[in-house]
């Protein structure tokens, strides 16, 4: 119990921001303060904005006095055509208000009078001039205001008066505002920073249980890494007590599945000896000392030994042949990481036979080097003997009628047209032998389709009567030709019967024609007798 809730190693522990129990207060902490001061930063721009609104407000004010008193004195001055004492106005205003620029500009667009007296290009005033009437007119251009007021002197014509002024704030009225405004966000930071420190001491130990539960649903089950410091109080002492109980359980839970996992090993290896013992192919596992580690019941039967004294033998004592022995010795040895299949031909007391060996090598991680499979391919060795025999026999049974097809095609071709006679009897030689051809594959289809297990009897009525008439007539220029008389000594009414045509066909042609084969000079006169 005492060494899992032990302080944890520091290697063990993350290495950490804030420590334990403080980044939950901490994030709560650090996000008031943001909000605070991006409120301060948004109350300082709107002071800004709001003074310098203040300023703009104040001074088109005045501006709209000082252009309402100089438009009345301009239009006075005109009326007497006191030029020089407008444009000293005009003059005097620009300095004392602070004007960049003050024009008197008549209805025609001539300058009359200007704060810069370059601009001026009339030096006279005319009696009268032209134009339209103004009105009045003001507008705020960032830190500049731009000002017209309508100057209408009688019977002369219509003028305007144009300012344009700066607007500006005095330095220490701004710094005044702001440092007001950053006290109060100092003030508000020095609380939150007290507020942050108390609640951090009442909730610390909370937090840091909290946390240790985020990582264990992220998948952390060290309890080194879980457990809290005890100094948090209470709650951290009764988490580190569950953790320690937790971790009693789990480790007591993992001796008894692993208790539980060997048993039921135990069985598997049981049912495997089951099936490895039902398998019909003999296998053998062999170590890297050539040591039979494993045999099952068809594997002794194959080597004709005892199981029990086979398992660990060497396996020179089962296995005769060198070639075998030869290729389990690459195998083990591992120069050869392959399949190798070697067929022995076995002979003794108990007959003869061929067994294939299959020999391969099993994974680095296995007790076993080498694994031994053993098949009786003593029937399929027959069987492909008999198919060799059965083709080099339909092979040479098709190069007969194919040569005699040849032969008398030539021979109709070449004489047909002189002796009508030797014509037809090739053409029925031609026809002989190519129902024979026919025969021939129909045979070896059906012997195909019986080994691939698909042969099918296609039952049906047949008439005895026209299957020995058919024979007969393949059969009779065949006879004829060879001096044998060919008779069907048949009852007069014959049975039909149920079954596959071209199957019997085929075995009533086998059988006249093992005759002819067989004994073509013996019995001149042949007779076929049937009863029903």
């Amino acid at each position: 119990m005492s060494e899992v809730v032990g302080k944890p190693t520091r290697s063990s522990r993350p290495s950490r921001l804030f420590l334990r129990g403080e980044s939950a207060v901490a994030s709560i902490g650090i996000a008031a303060a943001a909000i605070l001061l991006g409120a301060m930063a948004i109350l300082a721009w709107w002071n800004a904005q709001a003074q310098q609104q203040a300023l703009i407000d104040s001074r088109k004010e005045q501006i709209r006095g000082i252009g309402a008193l100089m438009s009345l004195s301009a239009e006075s001055l005109l009326a007497a055509n006191e030029l020089s004492a407008t444009r000293r106005i005009i003059s005097d205003a620009a300095v004392t208000e602070e004007l960049p620029q003050c024009r008197l500009v008549l209805g025609d667009g001539q300058i009359v009078a200007d704060s810069d007296a370059a601009q001026i290009n009339i030096h006279k005033l005319p009696e009268k001039w032209g134009g339209t009437e103004s009105t009045m007119a003001m507008q705020a251009n960032g830190r500049s205001i731009e000002a017209s007021f309508p100057v209408n002197v009688p019977g002369r014509g219509p003028a305007r008066l144009e300012i344009t002024a700066k607007v500006s704030a005095p330095l220490w009225t701004i710094l005044q505002t702001q440092t007001s405004v950053g006290a109060v966000g100092a003030a508000a930071l020095i609380g939150i920073l007290f507020l942050y420190r108390h609640t951090r001491m009442r909730l610390r130990a909370m937090c840091a249980i909290h946390e240790a539960l985020r990582a264990m649903s992220k998948g952390e089950t060290d309890a080194a890494v879980l457990q809290v410091s005890a100094e948090l109080g209470d709650e951290s002492q009764a988490w580190n007590k569950l953790l320690a109980e937790r971790e009693n359980a789990r480790t007591a839970g993992a001796n008894d599945k692993a208790a539980e996992v060997l048993g039921s090993r135990r069985a598997a290896r049981g049912d495997l000896d089951v099936a490895f013992d039902a398998m019909a192919q003999g296998m053998l596992l062999i170590d890297d000392k050539l040591i039979v580690k494993h045999i099952n019941g068809a594997a002794a039967s194959f080597l004709r030994t005892k199981r029990d004294l086979a398992i660990g033998a060497e396996v020179k004592l089962l296995i005769e042949q060198a070639d075998v022995l030869e290729s389990l010795a690459s195998v083990v040895g591992g120069g050869v990481r392959r399949k190798t299949t070697i067929e022995v031909q076995r002979e003794g007391e108990q007959g003869t036979g061929v067994l294939r060996f299959s020999i391969r090598p099993v994974r680095r991680e296995d007790s076993a080097a080498a694994m031994v499979i053993i098949e009786d391919i003593t029937q399929q060795k027959v069987a492909e003997e008999s198919r060799n025999a059965f083709v080099a026999h339909a092979t040479h049974e098709l190069r007969t009628p194919l040569t005699n097809i040849r032969l008398y095609l030539e021979t109709a071709m070449e004489d047909g047209e002189k002796d009508p006679a030797l014509r037809g009897k090739c053409l029925n030689v031609i026809n002989q032998e190519a129902r024979r051809l026919e025969r021939i594959v129909g045979e070896m289809l059906s012997v195909s389709e019986i080994e691939a297990g698909s042969l099918r009897i296609k039952r049906d009525d047949v008439r005895l009567d026209v299957l020995f008439e058919d024979l007969q007539t393949d059969y009779q220029p065949q006879a004829a030709e060879k001096g044998i008389t060919l008779v069907f000594n048949l009852p007069p009414k014959l049975p039909v019967i149920n079954g596959d045509r071209d199957k019997m066909l085929v075995a009533m042609h086998n059988l006249v024609g093992v005759y002819f084969i067989s004994f073509p000079n013996r019995y001149p006169r042949t007779t076929m007798a049937g009863t029903r």
